[in-house]
Parts: structure tokens; C-alpha cells; sequence
């Protein structure tokens, strides 16, 4: 009957009120001007997190693949501590920029936001899409922005981090360089992590095909019924 009882997937809910359009209107903005944003000397830059990446070795070696027999691995690990990946992805040509990080806070957060502004200084300005977790919101964090005008920040909706591409990013790179990597150490997996977004620069990156524009957002909120998306057709700036 193809139900495939086996399987099963997430899905998160987003709130649409008076706050979920205008915030996702303002994301979207910025990607259906990316190339008009970057002739004029303006950046669109997605930024994210992998929290707590484990450094793990296992007890014995992977064994690899044969004719016949699928990859196994040794269920018994050890751990060797944990990392936090911190990425910027450039939404005009795909590409990425990581940071290894030990801590998810706003003072390791700032530090990278810091590192992108120096990366991109010819910039005239850089438009940060990011979701609102605890580093992003914190008042010493906003407080930063607050005083760097070049640095426009554009916060996601509440349950709708799936409009920052970041996540895509994130997802596709831990399916390259993450889900089979196994290291005897916390340094090895930094190390890891510094040579692998390069790589991925050089062999893997692309803009993403976006195409969700603010058109379908409010199409899409009218047929989930919210009565305030009659209202919300306002010019985003």
C-alpha cells in the first residue's frame, strides 16, 4: 500500500500573525535582489550554527565497503569533546566561510560576526539574515549591531529558520564532510572542519535555487487563512 511505515519526518509550524509576514517579507526581499544588491557594492549573507558537533572515535575502524556488504561501523565510541561551527554563506554565488568556535554564546558569536565584517570590509553593506537564537537576540549582541550601521541585520520569523539558507547549507555540508568522519581528537575534528569548507568552496558551491518569493508568501498565507495577510503589502525597506 506504500506506506512506508518505517519512516517518518518533522515538520514545524509557523506562527503567521502581524509579526511572521513583514520579517519573512524582509528575508525574501533580500533574496530576489541579490544580484541588484551586489552591484551596488551590497552583500546578502546567511548566518547559522552547528552547535556541539561531537568528536567521536570509534573502538575499532570502520570497515569499508565490499562487493556484497554495505559500510559497518563499531557501535562503541569515545568522546573527545565537542566543537561549534559557525558559517556565513554568501547567497550571491553559494559560497561559505566557517568558524570553529568553543562556546554557542553571544561573546564567541560576536567574535565571528566580527571576523565576516572584516572579510567582507569592501562591502558599502552587508544585509545578515539570521534565526533568533540565543547568541543572535542577546542584548550585548544587538547592542553591537546597534552601533555598526554597515551591518543590517534581518532576523526570521519565530519557527521559520527555514528561510535562512543557511540551514541548506548546513545540511548539505554535514552530508559531505560530517556523517562518516570519525577523529582521535577535539583538534583533529578543528582541523577537519578549517580544511573542509575550502574544499567545499572549490568543488561544491553554487547559489541556491530559490525561488520562493514574497508573491508565494502571502499566496501562501492566505490559504492557510490568515486574515491579516489582506493587510501586509507593504514596502519592505
Amino acid at each position: 500500500a506504500s506506506l512506508q511505515p518505517h519512516r517518518s519526518r518533522y515538520w514545524k509550524t509557523a506562527t503567521i500573525d502581524e509579526t511572521f509576514l513583514p520579517l519573512a517579507a524582509k528575508v525574501l526581499w533580500c533574496y530576489e535582489r541579490v544580484a541588484w544588491l551586489h552591484e551596488r557594492g551590497e552583500i546578502v549573507l546567511c548566518l547559522d550554527e552547528k552547535p556541539n558537533i561531537q568528536a567521536l572515535s570509534r573502538a575499532i575502524p570502520r570497515q569499508l565497503m565490499s562487493a556484497g556488504r554495505i559500510e559497518r561501523r563499531e557501535f562503541e565510541y569515545q568522546r573527545h569533546g565537542t566543537v561549534t561551527l559557525v558559517v556565513a554563506l554568501n547567497v550571491y554565488d553559494g559560497t561559505m566561510r566557517g568558524w570553529c568556535v568553543d562556546k554557542n554564546d553571544h561573546e564567541h558569536f560576536l567574535w565571528c560576526v566580527r571576523q565576516v565584517a572584516r572579510s567582507y570590509r569592501h562591502a558599502r553593506r552587508l544585509h545578515l539574515i539570521m534565526d533568533n537564537g540565543g547568541s543572535h537576540i542577546d542584548q550585548q549582541t544587538k547592542a553591537y549591531f546597534a552601533t555598526h550601521p554597515r551591518l543590517r541585520v534581518v532576523y526570521t520569523p519565530a519557527h521559520a529558520s527555514w528561510l535562512n539558507q543557511a540551514e541548506l547549507l548546513l545540511r548539505a555540508f554535514t552530508d559531505k564532510y560530517l556523517d562518516r568522519f570519525d577523529c582521535e581528537s577535539r583538534q583533529q575534528l578543528i582541523d577537519h572542519l578549517n580544511a573542509s569548507w575550502p574544499e567545499y568552496n572549490r568543488r561544491f558551491a553554487h547559489p541556491f535555487d530559490w525561488s520562493w518569493t514574497r508573491r508565494d508568501l502571502y499566496a501562501w498565507a492566505e490559504k492557510k487563512g490568515a486574515a491579516i495577510c489582506t493587510k501586509t503589502y507593504a514596502t519592505v525597506h
